[in-house]
């Protein structure tokens, strides 16, 4: 299957994670042409690095789609992909198909580990009360990374198959 990557995001610290009854935070979401996965490790400066063993937001992922759906029910065309906060923003793949499974996306091994799902603070990111639960089964992928390799915006190929070692 064939997806398009259309932007990729790191932020060194959380605006909104740990952030409960205080203000969001300020950190800046930086766009790249690629990043580096790094196996149980997740994205050289992303606030999640190293964040704990084995865990299971190493990598984030939305559909283009929902941040399309989102800036239509914002009247707001020009939101940010970025102020979703997630570190992959892709078109063409059934993500949460992909929660519980071993797959490839551009020959790096990743695991779906469970929903990313959106919070009270997508209401306040996004400038419209209800887009939290607009986006309910719709947040997208959190993932571990088990090996080591770069993604690229463009083109990604994805291959899923249940006989991957470490599934």
């Amino acid at each position: 299957m064939t997806a398009t990557i259309h932007h990729l995001f790191t932020s060194p610290g959380h605006n909104y994670f740990g952030h409960h009854e205080k203000p969001a935070g300020t950190n800046e979401i930086i766009s790249h042409e690629s990043i580096k996965l790094v196996a149980g490790r997740g994205i050289p400066g992303d606030r999640f690095y190293d964040w704990k063993d084995d865990y299971k937001g190493q990598l984030t992922l939305i559909d283009q789609r929902v941040i399309d759906d989102i800036r239509a029910y914002s009247e707001n065309p020009d939101l940010p992909a970025g102020a979703f906060r997630r570190n992959v923003v892709v078109e063409g793949l059934d993500l949460n198909a992909l929660i519980g499974k071993t797959f490839r996306l551009n020959g790096i091994l990743l695991k779906g580990s469970e929903e990313c799902r959106p919070c009270y603070w997508m209401d306040k990111a996004c400038g419209k009360e209800g887009t939290e639960d607009l986006m309910k089964g719709r947040g997208g992928l959190r993932c571990r990374i088990l090996e080591d390799g770069e993604l690229c915006l463009g083109a990604a190929d994805l291959l899923v198959d249940d006989l991957f070692p470490n599934s």
